[in-house]
């Protein structure tokens, strides 16, 4: 947060300018961006009144100063609530296709409460922003590493001057309130690119508003920062190098699926293949790749556009979701055709995917001659390096991650801090277990084998999700109740619950 009371030009002279005035009791660092333009000088020193001393800042310094010293708004319903009795029609205003949440001087008590909601979301590294309608109050959550965490409470008058601003942004439809409605927001944080999906659904005390927020520097992630052993991302690179087939990447919602898939087609994505995915919605814009949006409501759906994407001669395709045998039948049939195809299921493990394929009407000999991997993940917290503990484990600590009795170990756990909100935790890691798929599994899929068979050989000398995640344990990254939390199914069969 800056200093309030240190005088400040405007964020578009300084955006422009190149030039933003330091926060600090003397109120006289001035941050000057390579390029900046010297006459603007001038004009920060008339605004400061005292000499000033220069602080040369790289681009990225001075992107961060920016949106530092003016995103900071507060989280206080307060001012908006006092607004009410004014006129809501001066609310729908003209908002610009992409617009910067930091730019102007609109003073709008609802518009300053929505961008402070959604700068302090981006602070925070919330996924999304959860705005719920109650009996008596209006309650305001952030989605913090995939746990809910309430930030505000006004009063649920603010509901009504608070969604019907949304719906603008969104380009949605305020007078609609009995049927859910979608849409998207493209924002700028500071010259930081930020989409918010919007979706809207009645409820008992009024309309409820989900915003996921889609940081565009997410979609640069590439297969090595997604924290796999070393085992499995050898692997996993090895079956990324054939020419053909069908990769699917396993887990449940918000497990990270999505941006497995965007890593992978990034290693991919040399130049010389046409890549081409089929996702709903588009989450993250990825160059070089062509990128299409489903649309039920005119019939482009992830079977039917499938289809005929053939006359387009790609080499690569992405497919968002298997959500039924007719997609699933055409993805196994295009990766027959000679290209590569990467998708998502909803399974709890990877060898599940199968029995998911089976049940969809997957003939098992079309599983066998397509099916190249498949990638089971889950998201696990990351201990706060400021405030954990790391002290002996227990008997039943060591019971519980499987190992022998007796056993040594260290173990870390959750205290809470200032740095990480007094959550104990501060970012995700990746658990992982893939099955590759060799000549004996393809015997076993022929012979009409078991979930637990092909299991039992997939992994018999490669690690599953719950010994993944009792290697981060046992390293101090996370504890062991978080890993039990994701991979509990995992752990019986390992003998550790």
């Amino acid at each position: 947060m800056s200093d309030h009371q240190t005088p400040q030009v405007t964020y578009a002279f300084a955006k422009d300018k190149g030039v933003v005035i330091l926060p600090g009791e003397a109120g006289a660092r001035v941050g000057v961006r390579a390029g900046a333009d010297p006459l603007s000088l001038l004009e920060v020193r008339r605004v400061l009144g005292t000499p000033i001393q220069l602080a040369p800042l790289t681009a990225s310094e001075f992107e961060r100063q920016l949106s530092d010293i003016y995103g900071a708004r507060e989280l206080d319903g307060g001012e908006a609530e006092a607004a009410l009795d004014a006129d809501l029609e001066s609310l729908v205003d003209s908002i610009p296709q992409t617009a910067d949440l930091l730019d102007g001087n609109d003073d709008a008590p609802v518009i300053r409460l929505i961008n402070g909601l959604i700068y302090e979301a981006v602070k925070r590294r919330a996924s999304d922003i959860h705005i719920d309608p109650f009996e008596d109050k209006l309650s305001i959550r952030y989605r913090i590493d995939g746990a809910l965490t309430e930030v505000l409470t006004p009063s649920r008058k603010l509901a009504g001057p608070l969604v019907s601003r949304i719906k603008v942004m969104a380009r949605l439809d305020i007078a609609e309130k009995r049927m859910p409605q979608d849409g998207r927001i493209s924002l700028t944080l500071g010259g930081r690119g930020v989409d918010v999906r919007v979706a809207t659904l009645p409820t008992r005390y009024g309309e409820r508003v989900a915003l996921r927020l889609l940081d565009t520097r997410n979609a640069l992630i590439s297969l090595e920062e997604l924290g796999m052993d070393g085992d499995t991302e050898r692997r996993y690179n090895e079956v990324l190098s054939q020419p053909n087939g069908v990769i699917l990447v396993t887990g449940p919602v918000g497990s990270g699926k999505t941006t497995t898939l965007y890593a992978s087609l990034s290693r991919l994505n040399s130049g010389s293949v046409n890549i081409m995915t089929l996702e709903d919605p588009v989450e993250y814009g990825l160059d070089g790749v062509s990128q299409t949006q489903m649309d039920h409501k005119v019939g482009l759906t992830f079977a039917a556009t499938l289809r005929s994407i053939l006359r387009n001669d790609p080499n690569i395709v992405m497919v968002g979701e298997i959500r039924d045998g007719e997609t699933a039948d055409v993805a196994l049939e295009f990766a027959l055709t000679g290209r590569l195809a990467l998708s998502t299921i909803h399974t709890n493990s990877s060898a599940g995917a199968i029995t998911r394929l089976r049940d969809m009407g997957i003939e098992n000999f079309l599983l066998a001659s397509t099916l190249r991997a498949v990638l089971a993940q889950r998201l696990v917290r990351k201990l706060c390096k400021t405030c954990k503990q790391v002290r002996p484990a227990d008997a039943g600590e060591v019971a519980l991650l499987g190992l022998p009795e007796g056993t040594e170990i260290e173990v870390g756990h959750p205290v809470g801090c200032m740095a990480c909100g007094n959550t104990g935790f501060e970012g995700r890691l990746g658990v992982y277990e893939l099955l590759v798929m060799d000549g004996r599994i393809k015997q076993m899929i022929h012979a009409g084998a078991s979930e637990e068979e092909i299991e039992a050989h997939a992994f018999a000398e490669h690690d599953m999700l719950f010994e993944n995640g009792r290697r981060l344990v046992l390293a101090g990254l996370t504890s062991v109740e978080e890993v039990l939390r994701v991979c509990r199914l995992e752990a019986r069969k390992n003998g550790g619950v």
